[in-house]
């Protein structure tokens, strides 16, 4: 599955704060809304909503409607797209230290 480098930046750009990846971790196990997960941070109810915006645009998280609330859900199958890019390069890798280790067996 190849995605448009569009699309990976925004993910890693998302991925690339500890805080977005707290959020999505958090929000993985459960579902949350943004009052509720601004309530584990040290900083505003604005600012989690813009790391919450951030993991939105990425197509990590989504809101749906719960009553008056607004609740967050994990969004799988673009984690998944992140992790096909990243398993390419994994077995580039493995196929070098596969050779490496031959060619050292081999001396």
């Amino acid at each position: 599955m190849v995605e448009s480098n569009v699309v990976l930046d925004k993910i890693f750009a998302a991925l690339a704060d500890v805080t977005r990846r707290d959020i999505l971790k958090r929000v993985s196990t459960a579902e949350h809304t943004i009052s509720s997960l601004a309530q584990s941070y040290a900083m505003s109810l604005a600012a989690i909503a813009k790391h919450v915006s951030v993991l939105e645009k990425a197509g990590l998280i989504t809101k749906h409607r719960s009553g008056k609330e607004k609740v967050l859900q994990i969004q799988p199958k673009t984690l998944k797209v992140a992790a096909a890019y990243l398993s390419e390069y994994e077995k580039i890798w493995s196929e070098r230290f596969n050779a490496l280790e031959k060619l050292l067996e081999d001396k």
